[in-house]
């Protein structure tokens, strides 16, 4: 893959100015408009349905002085040759065999790869275009149009670099089966729609609904480009709506009744929509009744991708933003509590032990046991919240820890584990002094230990703390807090275990300022002394920031993509708006990979625990990775880097 591809194609939906039945005029502003998509850099711009003539010409498509004004302007548009690497689709009205059919012509180089007809006509209300128009559904000639030789089919995909483009035409949208369907089944992973959709009221809430179902039902890119301001009035008026998206997402839309002419561009990233439906055994399943053709349209228009991305890129991908995050905070403490529920009563328990230590890991897993015995109905004196202060254990978070356990009324009890680790590393011939992996280890094992052992006197279960940020990481202590006997937290990212804290803390006002301070305190396994009370074992110091190995993590596991094309992500993410800089990044990026590939043998024996979001490293379920892969392709990878 070229270093500055990454997967993307960049392209553009063009809402020109109509002239309406001025072929000559239209030609010019479509020549105009794609020159001007081009220097922005895309690959495919799709322009409006019957955008050579004007979509309200009504009686006018009868008069073959249109027809041939409009062949004429395609013609031109073609024989303009904007850049060889740039695919642009255009709406004429195509006459064949004393038939006429509203069509897409796609033209790249010069040279005109094919025409697709609109299958579905609409013809009710205001809309009656067979009138004029007949279905191309049949149709499947060779023609000569423009001065060329063109295939006239609804059956064929064009291919540009790594995209292939289907087309359907306005109302092929709207129908229940829509030929995108059959298009992406055959290989289509961009769709173009070339529409004249009029305004109503609701209406555009609908248009985007649909265009936003369908790109997600297709995992496919979608550019919908529609007709605008110079479309006749008389009875309608047309507002220009242009919109793309990718698999769902909303990339890009324009600002609709405006007289200006307008472009508006997106950075589809085909690498990942092939990869997803790669994992979709249903897409790859699906069985398509239609046979498609590709028009080979040679490679795509080269974009430096790294410069300037058209695609919004969220910091904190596993975290909704806006309205959404109070919902997704429910289902998602619905999905760990149920997952809890279900454990506890199959095997007929009704006590929990759970380690706190006053950090967000364990503050969330006793939250969600609290609610789980509420739902059960069980009393919560039945919960066993156990401190176990050591070598590094802070005022501030012992403190935290006693008083949450009492605002939710759990029983709660202290072991330190100070005398036993201290003989411990006696016996072992380990100086009390020499802080290292031993000494801090040997706290996290001691602590497991009291856990089990208390769950055994008690007949519960331990309650896991760890979350996916750590396990991916592998920043726990192996048979140590890496164990326990149902982890509620295994698939929720560090980023998210802080929103749903503070989820609780903005709704039980009993709760909230305890769970604030935890919130503002920092993430440490506390095993290390303090220094006059404070906490110097700072996690995100000795591993990196967490939303940095987040945001890695959910590329990593969800899409499989390369660190050059990460950081290029990241870039957009973290350093426009300029949260980290490149050498930041970088840095941690190889540190990302070095942990995650060298710490899998953890991941191997996880517990069980629930799936929550769209990535776990269960070795039951996301991840079947082997314990000694090598790293040496992505840290390679990594040096190609460009700073």
């Amino acid at each position: 893959m070229d270093q500055k591809d990454f997967g993307f194609i960049r392209v553009a939906a063009v809402t020109p100015r109509v002239y309406l039945a001025d072929t000559r005029k239209n030609a010019a502003e479509i020549i105009r408009l794609a020159a001007e998509a081009a220097d922005g850099g895309a690959s495919v711009v799709v322009f409006p349905e019957l955008c050579t003539t004007g979509y309200s010409c009504a009686d006018l498509f009868s008069q073959t002085k249109l027809l041939e004004g409009a062949e004429k302007a395609v013609e031109e548009i073609a024989s303009a040759a904007i850049h060889s690497g740039v695919l642009v689709l255009v709406g004429a009205p195509v006459r064949c065999a004393g038939r006429l059919y509203n069509c897409a012509v796609a033209i790249k180089g010069g040279k005109i790869l094919g025409i697709v007809p609109k299958t579905y006509l609409p013809n009710a209300a205001e809309f009656y275009e067979a009138r004029w128009f007949e279905s191309g559904a049949a149709v499947d000639r060779q023609i000569g149009y423009a001065g060329q030789s063109a295939r006239l089919c609804a059956r064929q995909l064009f291919s540009v670099g790594k995209a292939v483009v289907g087309v359907e035409i306005c109302q092929d949208l709207w129908v229940p089966v829509p030929p995108s369907s059959y298009a992406a089944v055959a290989g289509a992973n961009i769709i173009a729609n070339l529409s004249a959709s009029n305004e109503s009221i609701l209406k555009h809430e609908y248009r985007k609904m649909l265009v936003s179902s369908t790109s997600a039902r297709l995992n496919a890119g979608y550019i919908y480009a529609s007709c605008g301001y110079g479309e006749s009035t008389s009875d309608l008026v047309w507002a220009g709506s242009s919109l793309i998206y990718e698999n769902g997402s909303l990339q890009a839309e324009n600002e609709r009744f405006s007289r200006e002419s307008s472009i508006i561009y997106a950075d589809i990233d085909v690498e990942r929509l092939d990869t997803v439906r790669a994992k979709n055994p249903n897409f790859r399943d699906a069985l398509g009744e239609r046979s498609f053709t590709v028009q080979d349209g040679g490679e795509a228009f080269p974009t430096d991708f790294g410069k300037k991305l058209y695609k919004a890129v969220d910091a904190h991908p596993f975290v909704p933003s806006g309205d959404e995050l109070g919902e997704r905070c429910r289902e998602i403490l619905s999905i760990q509590v149920t997952g809890l529920c279900n454990r506890l009563e199959h095997i007929g328990c009704k006590k929990a032990v759970v380690g706190i230590s006053g950090g967000l890991d364990s503050t969330l897993a006793l939250l969600v046991t609290a609610l789980a015995f509420d739902r059960l109905g069980l009393d919560r004196k039945g919960i066993i919240g156990i401190t176990m202060p050591g070598f590094g254990t802070s005022s501030r978070t012992k403190s935290n820890a006693d008083v949450l356990m009492e605002k939710l009324g759990v029983e709660s009890r202290e072991v330190s584990i100070v005398p036993s680790v201290t003989r411990h590393l006696e016996d072992i011939g380990h100086p009390l002094d020499q802080l290292d992996t031993t000494y801090e280890n040997a706290q996290a094992r001691e602590r497991t230990q009291i856990l089990m052992d208390i769950a055994g006197q008690e007949g519960g279960i331990v309650i896991g703390t760890g979350d996916l940020s750590e396990l991916a990481l592998g920043w726990c202590t192996y048979n140590g807090d890496h164990m326990s006997m149902y982890g509620v937290n295994a698939s929720i990212p560090k980023t998210l275990v802080r929103y749903l804290v503070a989820y609780f803390a903005d709704i039980y006002d009993n709760l909230r300022e305890v769970l604030l301070d935890i919130l503002d305190t920092p993430v440490s396994p506390e095993l290390l002394p303090p220094v006059n009370g404070e906490i110097v074992q700072k996690t995100e110091d000795k591993i990196g920031p967490y939303e940095l190995h987040d945001f890695f993590l959910y590329y990593v596991m969800r899409f499989g993509f390369m660190p050059t094309k990460i950081f290029t992500l990241a870039k957009k993410a973290f350093v426009e708006p300029g949260t980290y800089d490149e050498d930041t990044i970088v840095k941690w990026l190889k540190n990302f990979y070095s942990r995650f590939f060298a710490q899998q043998f953890k991941r191997s024996c996880l517990p069980d625990g629930p799936k929550v979001g769209s990535i776990a490293v269960s070795p039951r379920g996301d991840l079947r990775m082997p314990s000694d892969a090598v790293k040496a392709l992505w840290m390679q990878d990594i040096e190609n880097i460009e700073l």
